[in-house]
């Protein structure tokens, strides 16, 4: 991480076009014995176009709701949840389960009552080892947002993925939204920052039963360089410009606050695992 600082700073941001190359594509896992960072993910199958699959009107509806907050609709060009959910698979009537869906119950406002009008069912979960929600072998698809950071620091990660396998139905989902490091570097290093290594992600699942079977660009960021001086929550939302509440601790400067902002959220992997049939 670069070392702290609160003057001016120098932002270099390359840019990228993201071509749309069709639909997204399953891709290879990493070779069994590999060590984690050895191997990075291909990006040859990059999308920013809605998965070829059959349009959801209901879905389509839920997410356009003035119902749902207007602070969550304005996040909607970031994280993409249409073309998310349907790259995830959500079709009416699944079970779905969301973990740790926090305070700002995000995807819970459209989950819920798409969950609600479809004749499906949305449990929301918080504590996994305590209980899934479901009996086992019954979810649909589970739903992991922006967790694997927390559970990296505390060896929470495994012992929830193998509850999700459990709860999952033969051929169930899990869908994974999450902050994403750069490769090759150590989870212990990064993980307190927000970020881990999108093959750490897929290495974890892959040990607890599940098959890598598709990852899309669509929540990719490359103006992100995942390296800020209070970790991915310097970013928007949150936007946290200073170490603590205190008013005497040093802040980014309105110049640094506005270079952060201008980055957008943060660059995430979006990936799809099955629970073999």
């Amino acid at each position: 991480m670069r070392p702290m600082t609160y003057g001016l700073f120098a932002l270099s941001v390359a840019a990228l076009s993201v071509a749309v190359a069709g639909p997204v594509l399953a891709q290879s896992a990493p070779p069994a014995g590999q060590t984690e960072g050895a191997w990075k993910p291909p990006r040859s199958a990059l999308s920013s176009a809605i998965p070829t699959l059959a349009e959801d009107t209901a879905l389509q509806a839920a997410v356009a709701s003035e119902a749902r907050p207007v602070a969550d609709r304005a996040r909607d060009a970031a994280r993409h949840p249409y073309e998310s959910l349907t790259f995830w698979g959500l079709t009416p009537g699944m079970t779905v389960v969301e973990i740790e869906p926090g305070g700002a119950s995000w995807w819970r406002h459209i989950l819920e009552p798409y969950a609600a009008g479809t004749g499906g069912r949305y449990v929301p979960v918080n504590r996994p080892l305590e209980s899934m929600g479901v009996a086992e072998g019954s979810a649909d698809l589970i739903l992991v947002a922006r967790a694997f950071h927390n559970w990296a620091r505390d060896g929470r990660t495994q012992p929830y993925l193998q509850a999700f396998y459990k709860a999952l139905k033969p051929g169930g989902v899990l869908a994974v939204e999450q902050h994403r490091s750069a490769e090759g570097l150590n989870v212990a290093d990064v993980a307190s920052t927000g970020y881990v290594p999108e093959s750490y992600v897929i290495r974890e699942a892959r040990n607890a039963g599940f098959v890598l079977e598709a990852r899309s660009e669509l929540n990719a960021n490359p103006r992100d360089d995942h390296d800020h001086p209070f970790g991915v929550w310097t970013l928007p939302p949150v936007r946290r410009s200073a170490a603590s509440d205190d008013p005497a601790a040093p802040r980014l400067s309105a110049e640094e606050r506005a270079a952060f902002d201008a980055i957008g959220e943060s660059d995430r992997m979006t990936l799809r695992f099955r629970k073999p049939e």
